[in-house]
């Protein structure tokens, strides 16, 4: 392991309860719950005990998380239909990690244009987590007791 480097994954968890709005919450994943997440892949469930809040160390008891995606140090985005956790370079349409059109400039406005069949070799991680990754995109597919707000601290500021 590199120096400097720590054994830990942001989590970014997604809350999919219409009345919450879609809020996205930060959490961490840290010391042996860590290595619950290493081989899983996009797609997974996963409890939520194993996610803690930040400040508080609180895990997300009760809760059940679908993995949907992550990046690594550098920003490199998963991809889920490439297998293992290597990047790889593929030949890319517009989607996951390539938007597929063109920006210029032309008397002082900005247009955008997108050609037919725009396509570039781009890197992408596989759907694989290893130790490379460095956030991981979470949603939530069962709730527990206590709400994501309640849990991550930011409720108490959003009342004031």
């Amino acid at each position: 392991m590199a120096k400097g480097e720590d054994n830990t994954f942001v989590a970014v968890v997604n809350d999919t309860d219409p009345k919450n709005g879609g809020k996205s919450y930060p959490f961490s994943i840290s010391g042996s719950d860590y290595n619950q997440f290493i081989g899983k892949k996009i797609g997974d469930v996963v409890e939520g005990q194993f996610v803690k809040s930040k400040d508080s160390e609180e895990p997300l008891d009760g809760y059940k998380l679908e993995i949907t995606g992550g990046c690594d140090k550098v920003g490199t985005p998963m991809r889920r239909d490439l297998d293992g956790g290597s990047k790889k370079p593929i030949l890319v349409t517009s989607g996951t990690g390539f938007k597929g059109h063109n920006i210029f400039m032309k008397k002082g406005q900005r247009y955008r244009t997108k050609h037919e069949g725009l396509r570039m070799r781009k890197k992408f991680r596989g759907s694989t987590i290893t130790n490379e990754t460095r956030q991981i995109n979470l949603k939530v597919v069962g709730k527990g007791k206590k709400s994501l707000a309640e849990i991550s601290g930011t409720e108490s500021s959003e009342e004031n």
